[in-house]
């Protein structure tokens, strides 16, 4: 079942309701429905995860463990997806979020070169918000329901896959039975 393949590799709940960083909000952790490994909390960890790792902020693991908590999904596999949006990815993803949201705006293209001061913050910054935010928040919509609907699809296709087999074991088994 799809729930082996995942129980491969996520934590063990009980580590992580036992970690002593997490002691502030152990009382939070103990929902049953954070570590389910059910089609419905695995898809709307999925939704949670991608949103999130599309979205421009720092931060991005705590807040999908909040939403998490707060939508009573997958904890551990919302935050691991927020890994899509790594520093060697971080650029490509907000460029084309950045150019998404000028094409949604029809805003005029900007030339502009990145800098991490507070100087660009204040001054080229401004200018780029709008298109980040607004490509960065509709493209995480459509990932996050492609990833929900993905994983809700790839759940149902292994659970009928697995039926299959089983059924096709028992009708091996009749017929050997009745020779």
């Amino acid at each position: 079942m799809a729930r082996k393949i995942l129980k491969r590799w996520l934590p063990n709940p009980h580590e992580i309701k036992e970690h002593p960083t997490l002691n502030f909000m152990s009382h939070l952790l103990h929902d049953p429905n954070l570590f389910h490994l059910n089609r419905h909390s695995v898809s709307g960890a999925f939704f949670v995860g991608l949103f999130v790792a599309l979205m421009p902020t720092l931060g991005q693991m705590p807040i999908a463990a909040l939403v998490a908590l707060m939508f009573r999904v997958n904890m551990p596999i919302a935050v691991a997806l927020v890994w899509i949006s790594n520093p060697l990815t971080m650029p490509a993803i907000f460029y084309a979020t950045y150019e998404f949201g000028r094409w949604i705006l029809d805003s005029p293209a900007l030339e502009f070169t990145m800098e991490l001061s507070w100087e660009w913050f204040s001054t080229e910054f401004t200018k780029l918000w709008q298109p980040l935010v607004v490509g960065s928040l509709l493209a995480g919509l459509v990932v996050g329901c492609l990833g929900y609907i993905s994983m809700q699809l790839f759940w149902r296709w292994h659970v009928v896959r697995n039926w299959e087999k089983r059924k096709a074991r028992r009708q091996a088994q009749e017929s050997s039975e009745d020779i």
